[in-house]
């Protein structure tokens, strides 16, 4: 009798070929997005040629408690004392350049220091670095000369919104103004990447709203008409958060990249000041 060979099971090589391509994807994109999250989140930019900085500007240096020798910029107001404008850029963000816009308030000095890593500032970024850096560099404005320390106000843009809010939770300053900011990057991550369980892996979570309700001092919040970075709920939901007397200013046809080039993010920021004043 002739012995026939079995057939083999059909398409069996290929099945467990595309499920290890699966399981692949469900471990090493998440473990990728935890790993190497610094690089997701921060894009320190070097001091490529400072701009003309305005008059009455010099160069800033502090030493963090750590060591890290942090690097930025002081541009005095015209006359003193002054309140004082504490700065925090975005994620990709240079700030020699920003501190260049002929537009901030000439009777405000303005602070503008480089995260780590960014510019000529020592240190790699992170969540808790960052924050840590805002209250000494608070605690250095503070005691400028012709400073008001009892005016001193939190500016902060895109990924700086989180630094500046916490600097208002761990300082008594007279204001908070916030463009493009975001509730939490946790939910921010949720927004962009559905498909993650952002909660778990996120490390820097910058959770503004969380520290929202307590906070009482005035905000100002500037976003852009067609902002497809920060969308317009996660910017709303911390302003809904917030405990104190708050302004929502929208810049028409504008974008997370082009907020600042007309002039409504300014004619906004002056009039909050001066209602401040």
């Amino acid at each position: 009798m002739q012995q026939t060979n079995p057939i083999p099971p059909a398409h069996g090589r290929p099945v467990m070929e595309w499920l290890a391509v699966v399981l692949a994807l469900v471990v090493g994109v998440p473990a990728a997005a935890y790993f190497f999250q610094e690089r997701l989140i921060f894009f320190p930019q070097p001091v490529a040629g400072v701009p003309r900085l305005p008059p009455r500007t010099e160069p800033l240096e502090l030493t963090a408690a750590d060591g890290t020798r942090l690097a930025g910029w002081v541009r005095h107001a015209e006359r003193t004392p002054a309140p004082a404008l504490i700065y925090f850029g975005g994620n990709a963000e240079e700030v020699s350049w920003t501190l260049a816009d002929a537009r901030w308030p000439r009777d405000w000095t303005v602070v503008a220091v480089n995260y780590r890593g960014y510019g000529k500032s020592e240190g790699a970024p992170g969540e808790g670095a960052l924050s840590a850096d805002a209250l000494e560099i608070y605690d250095a404005v503070a005691k400028l000369p012709g400073v008001d320390p009892r005016r001193i106000v939190a500016f902060g843009r895109s990924l700086g919104s989180g630094i500046a809010v916490h600097l208002a939770a761990h300082r008594p300053v007279a204001g908070v103004i916030l463009v493009s900011p975001y509730d939490s990057l946790v939910a921010m991550g949720r927004t962009h990447y559905p498909w993650l369980p952002v909660g778990l892996l996120l490390r820097h979570r910058f959770d503004s709203a969380a520290r929202a309700p307590s906070l009482a001092m005035p905000l100002l919040v500037v976003v852009a008409e067609h902002d497809a970075i920060v969308p317009e709920a996660r910017s709303r939901a911390l302003y809904d958060a917030w405990g104190g007397p708050k302004t929502w200013v929208v810049v028409p046809r504008t974008d997370h990249n082009t907020l600042s080039g007309p002039d409504g993010l300014w004619d906004a920021t002056t009039a909050f000041l001066e209602r401040l004043r």
